[in-house]
């Protein structure tokens, strides 16, 4: 199980990911997630441009079992989002902590990155769900 939890990201309990680029970050779907979603077929994005807020609704991922709701580890602005996606929602399955990142924020308060999750916070989180 540890070794589908990447060590340099921070996580949510919504089971997202953010991996910090100064005051940026890129953020994605923990491998854990797109497991219990199955097959992506659909991500909504939201506009570059677009204000996002920690814990707040940003896209919808949909897959063949299960629509669900993306929330923004974070507050920023959206200056990324990976339009790959759009034909290739399933890159999410497939390279979820790579190829399968879904937007990149500004960030207006660095402050709250000591609110997300480090690896073992992750970890321990699925072993007591």
């Amino acid at each position: 199980m540890a070794g589908n939890i990447p060590q340099n990201l921070k996580y949510t309990k919504e089971h997202e990911w953010a991996r910090i680029e100064g005051n940026r970050v890129v953020v994605g779907v923990t491998s854990h997630a797109q497991e219990a979603l199955g097959d992506v077929v659909f991500v909504e994005l939201p506009k570059v441009g677009s204000a996002v807020s920690a814990g707040k609704q940003f896209g919808v991922v949909e897959s063949t079992k299960a629509v669900s709701e993306l929330y923004s580890p974070l507050t920023g602005k959206v200056v990324k989002v990976n339009d790959a996606l759009t034909d290739s929602p399933q890159t999410i399955n497939s390279d979820p902590y790579g190829a399968g990142w879904i937007i990149e924020v500004e960030l207006s308060d660095t402050k709250q990155l000591a609110g997300l999750m480090d690896a073992s916070a992750y970890e321990n989180l699925l072993k007591n769900a």
